[in-house]
C-alpha cells in the first residue's frame, strides 16, 4: 500500500493537533481516523507516536487490541454477526458457518470484488430475535441463511 499520501498525513496531523491537550487523546483520535478513512492505514503509526510521544508498539498495541479499527478499507457492505451465548442458542454459528460458505470469506476478511467485509460481534443487544447481524448500520434480527441471502443481495442491488 505504501505510505500515507501527504493529504493524510496532514489530515492526522491535524486531528492531533485538535486533541493534543485531551488526556487518551489517542482514542478520539483513532475513531475519528476510522471515520474519515474507513480504517487506521499503518502507515499513520509513526505519524501518531511521534505526534503524541508515543512508542510506535503503543500505537500499534492500540489499534490491535480494539476491534472497532481496521488496517484496510472494509468492504461496500460491513456484515457483523453475532455470536453471544443468546444468538448461539439460536443458530448464530450455522449462520457464520453459512455466511463463510456463501461469500467465499472467513470472519475478519473482506470479499475479493471488495463489496462485503465479514465480522463477528459479541452482543448486539437483540437478545430476543436472534440470530442478530448488524449490516452496515441496521441491526436486523431472526436471521436464517436465506434471509441473510436475501438482505446481502438487496444490498448488492442497492450498491
Amino acid at each position: 500500500m505504501g505510505g500515507p499520501n501527504t493529504s493524510m498525513t496532514d489530515r492526522v496531523r491535524a486531528l492531533v493537533a485538535a486533541h493534543r491537550g485531551d488526556r487518551g487523546a489517542l482514542l478520539p483520535i483513532l475513531h475519528r481516523i476510522q471515520a474519515e478513512f474507513g480504517y487506521v492505514d499503518q502507515e499513520v503509526v509513526p505519524v501518531l507516536a511521534a505526534e503524541l510521544n508515543l512508542s510506535r508498539a503503543d500505537v500499534h498495541g492500540v489499534i490491535t487490541f480494539y476491534t472497532d479499527f481496521r488496517s484496510e478499507p472494509a468492504g461496500r457492505v460491513v456484515v457483523k454477526l453475532c455470536r453471544a451465548e443468546a444468538c448461539q442458542s439460536v443458530g448464530a454459528e450455522q449462520l457464520v458457518a453459512h455466511a463463510e460458505q456463501a461469500l467465499g470469506i472467513k470472519l475478519g476478511q473482506t470479499t475479493p470484488d471488495g463489496s462485503v467485509t465479514l465480522e463477528q460481534v459479541f452482543c448486539l443487544g437483540n437478545c430476543a430475535l436472534g440470530p442478530a447481524a448488524q449490516i452496515d448500520e441496521r441491526v436486523v434480527g431472526r436471521l436464517s441463511p436465506s434471509r441473510l441471502d436475501a438482505l446481502l443481495a438487496a444490498e448488492a442491488r442497492m450498491a
